[in-house]
């Protein structure tokens, strides 16, 4: 039961807290609503729990033993972010585009933990740590991909409803085109540290 408790807190702790995936939920509810964001939504919870298992059952693994792999993943991820970045700051009147915006997909969300610093910080940590090597690691792993997909969408999903109420309050362009230059900000500082390891690692 301490086992089941300690990882729940972990979960909670990982995935209620500022990082990419809320940033991005939460800009996704502003500006789309909740019904259009629930994609996105869907995949960045079912995706994180299956990246949970493969770095558990190896991922890991492969990346100490090509660290250019996973430095290339590092490097694409980065630009990858800060386009969402540009994105999400670039759409501040999506009502009135000729260029019609539309919301993040599932599969965006999915694939976007594989890009996520945050995301890979969490999983290997929590694999690291709440894992043992033995007959029961699988369990175990499952057990932990199973509980941060329970957690996450609560977790998730107040962010997603937050940015929902925030649309509801952001009526004129120029408060909508604030809340997106400053959630397409925190986006960058997020992805700030994962420059800095980047060029040290570089070095």
């Amino acid at each position: 039961m301490e086992y089941i408790t300690a990882i729940v807190l972990f979960a909670i702790s990982s995935s209620i807290t500022p990082g990419p995936n809320n940033i991005t939920v939460m800009a996704s509810g502003a500006n789309f609503g909740v019904r259009k964001s629930l994609p996105v939504f869907l995949g960045i919870c079912v995706g994180f729990a299956i990246m949970l298992l493969l770095v558990g059952i190896g991922f890991g693994q492969i990346f100490e033993t090509f660290p250019a792999l996973h430095l290339l993943i590092k490097f694409f991820g980065t630009l990858y972010l800060l386009y969402l970045a540009f994105l999400i700051a670039t759409a501040t009147d999506i009502s009135s585009s000729k260029t019609q915006v539309k919301p993040l997909t599932f599969i965006n969300g999915a694939l976007f933990q594989w890009l996520n610093g945050k995301a890979w910080v969490v999983a290997t940590g929590a694999i690291a740590a709440f894992t043992t090597v033995g007959t029961d690691f699988y369990t175990q792993n499952l057990i932990i991909a199973l509980t941060f997909l329970i957690v996450s969408f609560p977790c998730v999903g107040l962010w997603l409803f937050f940015g929902s109420t925030l649309k509801r309050m952001l009526k004129s362009k120029q408060h909508r085109r604030m809340f997106n230059y400053s959630m397409a900000g925190l986006l960058i500082m997020s992805v700030i540290p994962v420059i800095i390891e980047f060029g040290i690692q570089l070095t």
